[in-house]
């Protein structure tokens, strides 16, 4: 198939005999493999299914949604599973039982990205449980599987039945030597000063996240617009694809409400007036809940006794509504919030460091009702984290770990290890700061930064970032510059009346139309995350709230600064001190020793942590050490072990064994040397033992290198004062 710009893609139906076995659409690709399509042919008893391809690159995407919904719910219980085989690229799981386990941070990640891209664009009234499953089938290691899956997504939905606001796609934007490309290949990847991934129906962006290392917010938004062309392409695919497929020309009929206009119309009318009273307030969060909670409770009085039990689901569901209405107008009409502060304003904020005194780097972030205590921990190379999936292997030297326990909402759940809401968040933050960590020689360190929230009311990833920040100047790595980050909303009625809130809160992103955080330093934006709730956000909304949020972002730095503008000039005492030193490649073998007996041998009797790389034709130790003592003893170990023996020079060596013609002498570790009988003194010795003991230490000259074998001459004395020869007697 050739490459090309057009935008209107190619159509096979492929048959055997009578049976169709496959319907394919090709979208041609410039400068690369076409995108195909592929339907019939695989999992057909889903839903709706589909294979997409692009080069040796395939994955499967099956959806299924049940055609009743459960009896109670009033949401769309959606489920999304990204999984890669580990038999797409050749490899073998890792673990006891060699199979696919729990979904790594990777891979809920990118079902988080399908997620949201894909939820916003069900019908409100859709009830019934939904489930998505993409996986990855094969591989090339070079096309990122990730900017495939939500088209693959979205195609299964668009040749089944189910009523959907669609389609959609997702591509990566990169930027290299300061062209945009789609879909980078994992190659490209380091190179770029841009990757973001940007999920859009043809006519609308809906989601947006990636990570820059201090672009203008105009580079930003020409990067989407670069992104949404190519999209739309994906999309005009996929209808032409479902107008061929006999299933996805009628969609399903269902009714997973029952509604009671009159009963709406009540609750309008008993709680508008009230709801807007208390959106005005400027209460806090849990007395403004409790405000709206007493108001639905009153009008369920309202009610019969023996409908209240029966109408109550009912009663939520329009009161939320009409909750959400009157908080809309409220600011829309006075341009006054929840907490009574403008749309501009930033919440009240207080910082403090070194809070932890027991840890390596600490800090408290505060900013509103919402609170991170983060801690920063120093480790070695032994502390990286392995990355062994399907598609990525490698290690990272850079870790942050976000955690949300029930108590910093008020609530009393229970704790089911890391939910993946967790992992998204922590990993936004982590693309905020990791651009700031130095990779040179001024950060020897695995870095492990942790945020726990201990108050939450809107935008704890970014009281995350700003709190990693502090901690590590508090910890002394050299960051480059300190990165701030916020959260913007917005409210929107039509294109012409709307506000965008700066630091939202968590009611504002809940009733609002848009969650936008973006991250970055004085001098641009390193990460971002836009979920968008409406159609048709324009790109000067997009670009006014962009520009609101750097004001937002200089004000929070500003304060941050106040508490701690720089990184400490050292260490804390408590920290392990690492020490670098290079060796050739051909000595790291003497350094580790048989079995790793010599390294092993340091390590226990200086109280150290050595690891060794090989970095080109160098080997890079790292020593790392609590206490200077312990340090300087492993670095003068190693290097007598790599040092080389030199002819002329003195030694103080020790006797390793005895031999009947001499003794070996350790002159450096791991190097010995033989001292012949005839080098022990100028005076003849008969019996090598009564001069010298095995462990005794001597001083030694090294006074011959064998060109061949390598071995050393030792003499010891040379070292000694020649005594003089007797004068003879005349006869």
């Amino acid at each position: 198939m050739g490459k090309g710009n057009a935008t209107i893609a190619f159509f096979h139906i492929y048959t055997i005999g009578n049976m169709l076995i496959g319907t394919q659409q090709i979208i041609p690709v410039e400068n690369g493999d076409d995108i195909i399509i592929e339907t019939g042919k695989l999992a057909k008893q889903a839903d709706g299914s589909v294979v997409i391809k692009q080069g040796k690159t395939m994955l499967l995407a099956a959806v299924v949604s049940n055609k009743e919904a459960k009896e109670g719910i009033d949401f769309l219980p959606l489920t999304v599973e990204y999984r890669e085989k580990f038999a797409a690229t050749g490899k073998y799981p890792g673990g006891y039982f060699k199979r696919e386990a729990r979904p790594t941070d990777g891979e809920i990640l990118t079902a988080r990205l399908i997620d949201r891209a894909l939820r916003p664009l069900f019908p409100d009234d859709y009830h019934a449980d939904t489930q998505m499953v993409v996986n990855l089938i094969s591989s090339d290691r070079e096309t990122q599987p990730d900017a495939l899956a939500c088209l693959a997504a979205s195609a299964a939905i668009a040749v089944s039945d189910l009523p959907f606001a669609g389609p959609i796609s997702e591509v990566r934007v990169g930027r290299l030597n300061g062209e945009f490309i789609i879909n980078p290949t994992l190659a490209q990847m380091e190179e770029l000063d841009l990757d973001i991934m940007v999920g859009a129906t043809a006519e609308n962006i809906m989601m947006v996240e990636g990570e820059m290392k201090e672009v203008s917010e105009q580079d930003m938004l020409d990067a989407i617009k670069f992104a949404h062309d190519e999209i739309k392409r994906h999309c005009a695919a996929q209808v032409e694809l479902a107008s061929k497929i006999e299933k996805a020309k009628e969609k399903r009929e269902y009714e997973h409400e029952v509604n009671d206009a009159d009963l709406e119309k009540a609750v309008h009318e008993f709680c508008y007036d009230k709801c807007y009273e208390i959106a005005a307030s400027a209460s806090a969060k849990h007395d403004r809940s409790d405000a709206f909670k007493a108001l639905r409770d009153s009008f369920l009085e309202t009610l019969p006794e023996e409908e209240q039990d029966e109408k109550k689901p009912l009663v939520s569901k329009y009161f939320h509504k009409t909750e959400k209405k009157a908080m809309r107008d409220m600011v829309l009409a006075t341009g006054k919030r929840l907490d009574g502060r403008g749309t501009t304003d930033i919440r009240p904020i207080w910082c403090e460091v070194d809070y932890l005194p027991g840890t390596h780097g600490s800090a408290i972030f505060t900013r509103g009702e919402t609170q991170s205590l983060t801690t920063v921990t120093l480790g070695t190379k032994l502390d990286e984290q392995t990355v062994d999936g399907a598609f990525h292997q490698g290690s990272e030297k850079f870790l942050l770990h976000y955690n949300f326990p029930p108590f910093s909402t008020g609530e009393a759940r229970p704790i089911r290890g890391v939910s993946r809401r967790e992992i998204g968040h922590g990993n936004l933050a982590l693309r905020a700061l990791k651009t700031m960590i130095p990779t040179d020689e001024t950060n020897p360190y695995t870095v492990r930064v942790v945020s726990d929230i201990l108050e939450s009311n809107g935008s704890s990833s970014m009281a995350t970032v700003c709190a990693g920040t502090l901690a590590l100047m508090d910890a002394g790595v050299k960051l480059k510059k300190p990165v701030s980050g916020i959260a913007m909303g917005l409210i929107m009625d039509n294109e012409d009346k709307y506000a965008i809130l700066s630091d939202i809160l968590g009611d504002e992103d809940h009733l609002g139309d848009m969650d936008f955080k973006v991250t970055g330093t004085e001098d641009g934006i390193t990460a971002c995350q836009m979920d968008i709730k409406v159609d048709g956000l324009s790109y000067e909304v997009m670009e006014k709230a962009l520009l609101q949020a750097k004001e937002g972002r200089m004000h929070i730095l500003g304060k941050m600064v106040e508490t701690m503008s720089e990184p400490r000039a050292d260490y804390k005492p408590h920290v392990p001190r690492i020490e670098t030193i290079w060796i050739d490649k051909d000595q790291i073998g003497a350094v580790i020793g048989p079995g790793g007996k010599v390294i092993q041998e340091i390590q226990a009797k200086t109280e150290t942590t050595i690891t060794i790389t090989e970095e080109g034709d160098k080997g890079r130790v790292d020593i790392a050490c609590d206490n200077k003592e312990g340090m300087d003893a492993a670095m003068s170990w190693v290097k007598g072990i790599v040092a080389k023996p030199e002819v002329g020079e003195v030694y103080l060596g020790k006797v390793k064994n005895i031999v009947a013609f001499g003794a070996f002498i350790e002159i450096l570790p791991g190097k010995e040397g033989l001292l012949h009988v005839s080098e022990i003194d100028w005076k003849r010795i008969e019996n090598v033992e009564d001069v010298l003991k095995t462990g005794e230490e001597i001083k030694v000259k090294l006074i011959e290198v064998d060109a061949k074998s390598g071995k050393l001459r030792l003499s010891r004395k040379v070292l000694i004062p020649r005594p003089e020869r007797p004068e003879k007697t005349a006869s």
